[in-house]
């Protein structure tokens, strides 16, 4: 489990990732001082959940968490119980009061391995020649080489193909994981698109069968090399 850390004050991070960092199955992948910085961080780190302050300089914990749409699993860490309403109200995994306490984090960050867990399900790769998926109340099968390009739109992905696209409850980082890397590249925060599938690139657009994927700069270099272009 990737988790960052967030919190403007420097002894209640090291608190934190002292804790957590003695959890067999937690991994620090970063910690910031405030909401901003995690914010940029999260665009080219994968992270599957954040401990999170609410009360920092700038953007507070709660707008990080709106801004994040369904992101990585927060758990708020604060020594304010004001905003815990608020909080649950953004379908975070806990609120903890401070200080934190080993027992406490341990529990917390349990509810968040079952929510992970959760997710997980709703997106089952079977080899590599077909995903299912939730569509609605449906778990319906999916052939890989039917997707053109995958999308995100805040809650939800939407999976296009060439006759229609399929929305599902879920991250595009989620999606991603699932789907063999052989075949399938992210191009952009917000797409991801079949290799095979790709009928041009201009002026940095991406199309596929009359549509437009946008690819942006941190990810042209990549998109080239895989695209072993002459």
């Amino acid at each position: 489990m990737n988790v960052l850390i967030v919190d403007d004050n420097e002894i209640a991070r090291d608190i934190v990732g002292q804790i957590a960092g003695r959890i067999k199955d937690v991994k620090i992948v970063g910690e910031c001082a405030d909401a901003l910085q995690a914010y940029n961080l999260l665009q080219e780190t994968p992270v599957d959940l954040i401990l999170l302050d609410i009360e920092m300089p700038g953007m507070s914990g709660l707008e990080l968490t709106r801004n994040l749409g369904k992101g990585p699993v927060i758990i708020f860490t604060t020594s304010k119980r004001d905003y815990a309403v608020e909080a649950f109200e953004l379908n975070v995994a806990d609120y903890i009061i401070k200080p934190v306490t080993p027992a406490r984090l341990i529990q917390a960050i349990d509810k968040a391995r079952e929510l992970l867990a959760s997710a997980e399900e709703e997106l089952n790769m079977n080899g590599e020649e077909f995903i299912f998926i939730r569509d609605s109340s449906i778990i319906r099968r999916l052939k890989l080489n039917d997707i053109l390009f995958v999308e995100s739109m805040r809650d939800y992905v939407k999976l296009h193909t060439a006759q229609k696209f399929y929305a599902i409850h879920n991250t595009l980082k989620a999606v991603e994981d699932r789907l063999p890397a052989a075949k399938f590249l992210r191009v952009h925060r917000s797409f991801i698109i079949a290799i095979d599938k790709i009928d041009t690139i201009r002026d940095g657009v991406i199309i596929v069968q009359d549509r437009t994927v946008p690819v942006a700069d941190a990810y042209r270099a990549t998109l080239n090399r895989r695209m072993n272009v002459l």
